[in-house]
């Protein structure tokens, strides 16, 4: 029987008709499809015709969609059984792994790949050489990259090192008397002064507070001076996010100015401000990945800034940062225990962990960062049970993350089995309030009942996954309260997320609404207007939404609930990490239920999303790329491979 033969020819994750290494990989769930395509097309292009630099280029290929910037070939081998496909059960160990040094010695030899130095020279450019600029791929020490990644990584290193170097003069002011909380002083006293401020906490440690101080320190000074008031822009990841920072925002201002910490001027000044996402703040182009503002035509602000920092992939925080004005402040506020980006990258963690590493024996380039770094410790919203589970997790303290959800707290609860009756009474209710609230015309109550609970899963799909648990909720909610047809897509109390970017609505990926009985008859969707009021919509209008009584964990940042319903996946997914679960946690104000086995929470926290980066080496000396192989010998059996 042949090799083919014994597979099934319509499975769409198996390659048929390629290269028989590269299939054996396939087979084993470790390379997709279109890695193996890209990777033969990309040999075909280049006239590559070693084997094992096919695989390279595969794996590379590969990186991205797991979030990495790059592939360590000294690694790959033990990263890529962790983040095999849920359920795989192959045996990494009998596939054919080539040696690292003979891997990366092959890859280096290789048309498609241009080599490059971990560091180069203060006055040498490596992006600027011309002779690489055609090779799809980028090899440095052990990491490979397609180049575009590479490229970016390094515009990214450069401008945060600029960005670093340049400083304001320092100002006294009597807004300083006015910040009880030691941290916030420090944070506004160290961005007055710099044109890069990473400003990190976890929830409720004042991260907009103390970026509202900062504004209103900024527009004083400019009064004060007779000089122009700053621009600023106010940006996020998504729409939801946008219009959170800006509540708070103005929420400051407004507690600022009834202290008397402000004058009414400078509180009409930040209360004018207004958020928007990252990419309409650069200029979305139709049909265009590109956008208006770029490093040739930049963003005409004084000061920008930018919540959810976490979220920003490397792609999108290299287009950011080299639209920004040099001569421009840029503030980025973010939790790096958070979920990274759902795309490659994890800057805002590389950069923290840089800054957090303090000065070494490479001080002159490592110290500056470190001065732009201020973290917020104190959590002046929530104590007691939930905020030291959420410490619990961010430590990875199993036993303290464990008590907590077992002390019987009220405002924690564990409920083992999610076919229980008690999670079917609860959940229904909560879409039994939405449906009053919509029936009865009331928009803000519906809204005000919507952000009350939330159920969080770790999947978009399966029998853990957000749609699974919607179309649950949605069958108890009707069993209970017929609203119509069973089936019937749109009822009053329908909550729903947007999915997609609506510039004519004014309405962004992650806006949640929902369904009432609109003054003028029929219904409507109700949103949040990020203005202390309510518009709504008809639902014909509405192109791409979904019911939102779950969502991702994805999906919530930037969100918070008054109560939360996690759905823990099983312990073999491996979406279950240390960081989704704080987030889920951190996403409550008040409550949180967890629902899913022991096992399954003692595995998520011991596993921590670890995603490769050079970024650090632009900061330090060497390859600094994340995961990194363990200290093991490891046999290699280099005569499975054959060149040509």
């Amino acid at each position: 029987m042949s090799f083919l033969s014994q597979v099934d020819p319509w499975d769409s994750s198996l390659v048929i008709g390629s290269d028989h290494q590269l299939i054996e990989w396939n087979r084993a769930g470790v390379l997709a499809p279109s890695d193996v395509h890209v990777a033969n097309r990309l040999a075909r292009l280049g006239g590559e015709t070693d084997p094992m630099v096919n695989l390279a280029v595969a794996f590379a290929v590969r990186a991205p969609r797991f979030g990495h910037v790059s592939v360590d070939l000294n690694s790959v081998r033990y990263v890529a059984g962790a983040e095999l496909s849920d359920g795989a059960d192959a045996d990494l160990d009998s596939l054919p792994w080539p040696s690292p040094a003979l891997w990366c010695e092959r890859v280096a030899a290789s048309p498609l790949v241009a080599v490059t130095a971990p560091r180069a020279s203060e006055d040498h450019d490596p992006t600027d050489d011309a002779a690489d600029s055609a090779r799809p791929l980028r090899l440095v020490e052990t990491a490979l990259y397609l180049d575009r990644y590479w490229r970016e990584e390094q515009a990214v290193g450069k401008d945060l090192l600029q960005r670093c170097a340049r400083t304001s003069p320092e100002s006294a002011s009597p807004l300083s008397a006015a910040i009880t909380d030691a941290d916030q002083l420090r944070a506004v006293a160290a961005s007055a002064q710099r044109y890069l401020s990473v400003i990190v906490g976890g929830p409720g440690t004042g991260k907009t507070t103390t970026v509202g101080w900062l504004l209103a320190l900024l527009f004083e000074q400019a009064a004060t001076s007779g000089g122009r008031l700053p621009m600023v822009g106010l940006a996020a990841p998504t729409g939801k996010a946008a219009a959170r920072l800006e509540q708070a925002v103005r929420a400051s201002a407004a507690t600022m100015a009834s202290s008397g910490a402000i004058s009414a001027s400078v509180a009409s000044q930040l209360e004018s401000l207004r958020g928007s996402t990252i990419h309409r703040l650069l200029g979305t182009r139709a049909g265009s990945w590109r956008f208006r503002h770029h490093r040739g035509m930049r963003l005409p602000h004084d000061v920008i800034v930018v919540d959810e920092a976490s979220m920003i992939s490397l792609t999108l925080m290299a287009r950011l940062l080299e639209a920004v004005r040099p001569d421009a402040r840029l503030v980025l506020l973010g939790d790096p225990e958070q979920l990274v980006s759902v795309e490659a990258g994890a800057v805002l963690a590389d950069v923290v962990r840089l800054g957090r590493s303090g000065p070494t024996d490479l001080s002159a380039r490592r110290a500056p960062l470190a001065r732009n770094v201020s973290t917020l410790r104190t959590n002046h919203r929530s104590s007691g049970a939930l905020a030291s589970l959420a410490v619990a997790i961010r430590d990875a303290n199993e036993d303290a993350a464990l008590s907590a959800l077992s002390s019987g707290d009220p405002t924690l609860s564990w409920i083992e089995s999610p076919e229980s009756s008690v999670l079917s009474t609860i959940l229904t209710d909560a879409a039994l309030a939405l449906v009053s609230h919509a029936l009865d015309g009331d928009a803000p109550a519906a809204l005000k009942a919507l952000s009350a609970h939330r159920v969080l899963c770790a999947h978009r799909q399966g029998p853990e996954g957000a749609s699974t648990w919607n179309e649950q909720i949605r069958r108890w909610l009707f069993a209970s309260r017929p609203l119509g047809e069973d089936g019937e897509a749109w009822y009053a109390g329908r909550p729903v997320m947007v999915t997609t970017n609506d510039y004519s609505l004014g309405l962004y990926n992650g806006d949640t609404g929902v369904a009432v009985v609109a003054p003028e008859g029929g219904l409507a969707v109700a949103f949040d207007s990020g203005t202390y009021s309510t518009r709504l919509v008809r639902p014909y209008r509405l192109a791409s939404i979904e019911t939102a009584y779950a969502m991702t964990v994805h999906k919530s940042q930037g969100s918070e609930f008054e109560a939360v319903t996690l759905i823990l996946p099983p312990a073999s997914s491996r979406l279950l990490t240390r960081q989704l679960l704080y987030t889920a946690v951190t996403r409550a104000r008040s409550t949180l239920r967890v629902v899913g086995s022991e096992e399954a929470f003692r595995v998520g926290l011991r596993r921590r999303i670890a995603r490769a980066s050079g970024l650090a080496s632009q900061f330090s000396g060497g390859n600094n790329v994340e995961p990194r192989a363990p200290d093991r010998e490891t046999p290699y059996d280099d005569t499975a491979w054959s060149h040509g």
